[in-house]
């Protein structure tokens, strides 16, 4: 027998490791169906994963909240996810964990009565900057469409309600854009397609507080900046305090720290990533090689 290809990627599914184009989710999961799942994301860089227990504590802390159950202990999930990057061979990787609501017996509506799934796959890292963008900084653009109230879906357990997203990064792009962020009903903007974001103003670091998802780049960031002697305020970020900012960019696994020089079609600071950003930038790959923040993989 030909031995399974896992060049483009591993997952693991039903209790079995498949290549990533193989891996499927039953058509009548409730996790497809209804959005009705949680997930969180960890990565691997130079061959050790980044903040992984930062990530396995988010994640159970989101199954939690939406009771949903992986079935198995972190320990278990770790060696799942590890395995995943070994047989993909990747040194940096982006590695999915999901738990979906499955389906209940036929004709009850009961969410209780579901057999939970658990399912995992690594493929190679995602940047959700090119080289390009990274380079001269990302143009954002503040979407009408408001992101999902608190109230309804809670932005602190990690999730796939995104049609707000989907539908305000449309606009965006169709405007000529990079990316999106969407705002509350009061006008602050909350958070974007899979990250946060940062203003700086007279060297303090402003993060929006509520109807966000506390990302793990996002406290790595709140984290380094401590250590910078930089300033950061958790709280309300209008949009029009957004546009006046010195500097800002977003923070997210799928790149860390990128810039942001314009909002709106609108210059931030002098036009170029900024002083501040390119620091917590530098130090953000550097913590990569700290062994507090280090999980490696024996492969």
């Amino acid at each position: 027998m030909t031995a399974p290809d896992f060049s483009k990627g591993c997952a693991w599914q039903r209790g079995e490791y498949v290549p990533i184009g193989q891996a499927s989710v039953p058509l009548t999961d409730w996790g497809f169906l209804r959005s009705d799942a949680t997930y969180d994301v960890v990565t691997v860089w130079e061959g050790a994963f980044f903040r992984l227990d930062a990530h396995m504590e988010r994640f159970l802390r989101s199954c939690q909240r939406f009771r949903l159950d992986p079935g198995r202990s972190p320990q278990a999930i770790v060696e799942i996810l590890s395995e995943c990057v070994r047989r993909a061979g990747l040194r940096a990787s982006y590695v999915e964990m999901v738990v979906t609501r499955g389906q209940p017996p036929w004709g009850s509506r009961d969410p209780r009565q579901a057999v939970n799934q658990f399912y995992a796959f690594a493929v190679p890292y995602v940047w959700i900057a090119n080289e390009e963008q990274r380079r001269r900084g990302l143009h954002v653009a503040v979407s009408d469409v408001q992101r999902i109230p608190p109230a309804s879906v809670d932005p602190k357990a990690k999730n796939y309600h995104w049609n707000d997203l989907t539908m305000g990064l449309l606009g965006a792009l169709d405007a000529g854009a990079d990316t999106v962020l969407l705002s509350d009903a009061a006008g602050n903007v909350v958070e974007g397609p899979g990250f946060n974001i940062f203003a700086v103003r007279a060297g303090r670091l402003v993060t929006p507080a509520e109807g966000v998802l506390e990302g793990v780049t996002r406290r790595t960031v709140i984290e380094m900046a401590a250590t910078l002697s930089l300033p950061v305020e958790e709280r309300a970020l209008p949009a029009a305090e957004l546009r006046m900012a010195d500097e800002a960019f977003l923070s997210t696994s799928g790149g860390g720290v990128l810039p942001v020089t314009r909002v709106d079609g609108q210059v931030i600071g002098s036009g170029v990533p900024g002083p501040i950003t390119q620091r917590l930038v530098d130090t953000y790959w550097a913590w990569h090689q700290d062994p507090r923040y280090s999980t490696p993989i024996v492969y």
